[in-house]
């Protein structure tokens, strides 16, 4: 399955249980099944019995996930929204050490995913609202995981000294996930949406408005006055 930066998750997870992680597995599996038989095929020719052929799993199994396609479709549309988000900051922090290194290396992940993004993902995007609809707890609960992850960042970032202290972490979390939101909604609405222009305003906005102009840190940690 591609991969998309969509769902901003903890930056931390719990490890899950042998049971937990054989579901998710499993899950994954017909996700995964399902999406290549939608590129393929088209959503419409791809029939519940052929997605359980291609993930190897029964039909009981299948429902014991998903009532039907079309609540499949919701769940393909939230992954593709959200579920990369939480590996991505992760490996952000781990792998630069200042805020400026972090938005600059989000931005090119995000760059790199839409560069193999196809129609589907567009269709996929676009029926995810229909989740939220009908469960508004678990839109409640990836909003707020969003913002957390993206706060945690620039609490890093202003403790390190390399992030504006103007504004809290949690506006500067709110001003980065919408935007990413309204971007990535605009280009699934619009084939013609320019998303990658928009995507390096958006890197230079983060850059002006997140890292603090009265200071020079380098991705060493090195931290100078101006």
């Amino acid at each position: 399955m591609q991969q998309h930066y969509g769902e901003f998750m903890h930056v931390t997870a719990a490890t899950p249980g042998r049971r937990e992680k054989r579901k998710l597995e499993t899950r994954a599996r017909i996700e995964d099944a399902a999406y290549e038989l939608f590129r393929r095929q088209g959503i419409e020719e791809t029939s519940i019995e052929q997605i359980c052929a291609e993930a190897e799993v029964a039909r009981r199994t299948f429902y014991g996930y998903f009532p039907n396609k079309h609540a499949l479709l919701g769940g393909l549309g939230v992954s593709r929204l959200y579920s990369q988000s939480g590996p991505m900051l992760r490996t952000l922090i781990k792998n630069h050490r200042t805020t400026r290194a972090r938005l600059e290396a989000m931005i090119d992940y995000i760059e790199t995913s839409f560069s193999t993004y196809e129609d589907i993902d567009r269709q996929l995007i676009l029926a995810a609202p229909t989740v939220f609809a009908n469960n508004p707890e678990q839109q409640r609960d990836i909003n707020n995981s969003a913002l957390d992850s993206f706060a945690r960042l620039f609490a890093a970032g202003q403790a390190l000294g390399d992030t504006t202290p103007a504004f809290s972490p949690e506006i500067l979390a709110s001003m980065v996930v919408g935007t990413l939101n309204v971007l990535t909604t605009s280009w699934a609405i619009d084939s013609s949406y320019p998303i990658f222009a928009k995507l390096e305003e958006a890197r230079e906005m983060f850059e002006r408005v997140i890292c603090d102009p009265a200071a020079v840190t380098t991705d060493q940690g090195k931290h100078e006055s101006r």
